[in-house]
């Protein structure tokens, strides 16, 4: 039996324009105000993957940005290739840049610390292949990498079922997916203070984590485990909060509202935004981290020799 492929009616999460998502990636600099979050998810998913038992032969790290996750990893997997891909060509121009300089930083840190018998051996390789790509179509083989991992991109993509079905086609048998991405409670306050003034969705209706956890059973992935946290950041002044909100990304909705909100509309909700405040006097945003990991299993086959595959659906 061949792995198990999207489905024609596949469902939107959202109606999420992927051309609108790539605009908002167009400006890398844009976007570092909020990188501290990205980074901070990141070291939660390496303590969760320092559990795991992998010696991958290749990674991929998918919606791979400007490579800061594809340092770490190659520090982490010295032997391993990497593959770096992303959706929006600006990040990975960004990405190239820094990634030369990155390598030859670590391999200077390597030279100076590393006795010469084992320089060799633990000097890094060549730098990451990066690709432009979309997440559903992935330009690479079947059973190619052994570990995909994605931080912070899934969510931008309308079709997640078809994205899990892809990342199983390129995992080799017993590779392991690990992922992380927003859920539904994500600038819950934002999208409380907005929808009492404006009908129209300006924050991205993210997906739960047992909804992700039936796609994962349903295209082959064996033992999904799903969990999840809240972080909440505080703001002194709405303003540095709406900057780290568009940092994230924006609202790339196709029914986003095409005008603007109205001078009284924004007033009010800046207002009921305001009226939030702790008792420490700050401003609070909630995010709702979505963590995910699965591996593909072997496929099992009958007297016949027909390969069966098992579905392990996750606990709601």
């Amino acid at each position: 039996m061949n792995s198990p492929r999207p489905k024609a009616d596949s469902k939107l999460s959202a109606p999420i324009d992927i051309r609108r998502v790539r605009e908002s990636f167009s400006e890398p600099e844009r976007l570092r105000e909020s990188d501290f979050l990205r980074r901070e998810i990141a070291q939660r998913m390496a303590e969760r993957l320092a559990l795991v038992k992998l010696t991958p032969q290749a990674v991929l790290d998918a919606g791979c940005g400007e490579g800061a996750d594809l340092v770490s990893l190659q520090k982490r997997y010295a032997d391993a290739r990497l593959i770096g891909i992303d959706a929006a060509p600006a990040m990975l121009a960004a990405a190239r840049k820094q990634q030369g300089s990155a390598w030859s930083a670590l391999n200077n840190v390597l030279a100076q610390w590393l006795p010469n018998r084992l320089r060799a051996g633990k000097m890094l390789g060549a730098q990451p292949g990066l690709l432009c790509g979309d997440f559903a179509q992935l330009p690479l083989a079947a059973n190619t990498v052994d570990l995909v991992w994605s931080n912070m991109a899934l969510h931008w993509h309308p079709q997640p079922d078809r994205v899990f079905a892809e990342w199983r086609r390129v995992l080799r048998v017993d590779g392991l997916l690990m992922f992380s991405c927003f859920g539904p409670d994500t600038m819950k306050e934002l999208r409380a203070a907005l929808a009492q003034v404006d009908r129209a969705p300006h924050v991205l209706p993210f997906v739960d984590m047992h909804d992700f956890g039936d796609m994962l059973g349903e295209v082959g992935f064996a033992t999904p485990v799903m969990d999840m946290e809240t972080i909440t950041i505080t703001y002194e002044t709405t303003a540095k909060l709406l900057a780290d909100v568009r940092a994230l990304g924006g609202n790339p909705l196709a029914n986003r509202r095409r005008g603007l909100i109205g001078c009284s509309a924004w007033g009010r909700a800046l207002q009921i935004l305001e009226n939030s405040r702790r008792a420490d006097g700050r401003i609070p945003l909630s995010f709702e981290i979505i963590y995910g990991h699965a591996f593909r299993p072997q496929a099992r086959t009958n007297s016949r020799g027909e390969s069966i595959v098992h579905f392990d659906w996750p606990k709601k």
